[in-house]
């Protein structure tokens, strides 16, 4: 498993998170919606995209700031929308110009249809943003190889899809995710195709550090509503992973022994 911290937190980039629910801040109805739901989280973390939102401009409304009092939130920075490296490079440039800070989450991506990352290209990414001082958090398919590859390339935390970006269609093959897992010197979070509670719960019972999700709550009927039950879901799948399940068996096995039964 990736580099965890204290019983129940886990830490990227030098700091220590308590919640492994990480929220995006994207397709709610307005900032205020985006704050509460926010707080009904827990998170402590969340992805802004810095080509969607202002963050630049100080006469303008910000989403920044009806965040500004939720407690103790990281704001993750996005290059979401960027298609060639240099657009992502820049994108991360103007965060931390704008004093967002060192984290971001690179996303370049490689296909308009279903939203995948060009691996490749992210990986040059994380490699330039590394050396340049930031804390990487790359967005990428749910491969071994590239995720040890953007490790070496000095990232903070991977984090494999685990769907199409906003289709809901939750952990489509654990497997890869489990051998992510396996092989990861820095947390693993699961983004991308969360759709539901449980779907959130399996990323954390196979033993994910934390998932990010932003079209789940976000596009529900009930986005607060939607918020505290991923944040049961994400704690659930965690108690599990720490308690470790009971082995799965091909027949019955009695819940009252009949060995030691009084005539």
């Amino acid at each position: 498993m990736g580099n965890t911290a204290g019983g129940d937190s886990f830490s990227a980039g030098g700091k220590t998170f308590s919640s492994r629910l990480i929220v995006g801040s994207g397709k709610y109805r307005n900032f205020a919606q985006t704050r509460e739901a926010t707080l009904a989280s827990g998170a402590e973390m969340i992805t802004v995209a810095v080509r969607r939102v202002n963050i630049t401009d100080p006469s303008k409304e910000s989403l920044l700031e009806y965040l500004s009092d939720v407690p103790n939130l990281t704001i993750l920075p996005n290059t979401a929308g960027c298609y060639t490296l240099e657009d992502c490079l820049r994108t991360a440039r103007l965060a931390r110009e704008a004093g967002v800070g060192n984290f971001v989450k690179v996303e370049v991506i490689g296909d308009q249809k279903t939203l995948f990352p060009d691996n490749d290209l992210t990986i040059e990414a994380c490699r330039i943003l590394t050396n340049e001082g930031f804390f990487c958090f790359p967005y990428i398919t749910d491969d071994p190889v590239v995720a040890r590859k953007c490790e070496d390339a000095g990232a903070a935390a991977v984090m494999p899809l685990a769907a199409p970006i906003g289709s809901g269609l939750g952990l489509q093959n654990e497997y890869n995710l489990r051998f992510i897992i396996e092989q990861a010197r820095v947390p693993v979070i699961v983004d991308a195709g969360v759709g539901t509670p449980s779907d959130a719960a399996r990323c954390l019972e196979l033993g994910a550090d934390a998932i990010l999700t932003n079209s789940a709550i976000a596009c529900a009927d009930d986005p607060v509503m939607m918020a505290r039950a991923m944040k049961a879901g994400v704690e659930a799948g965690r108690l599990a992973f720490l308690a470790g399940r009971m082995p799965k068996k091909m027949y019955a096995s009695a819940s009252s022994p009949q060995s030691g039964l009084i005539e």
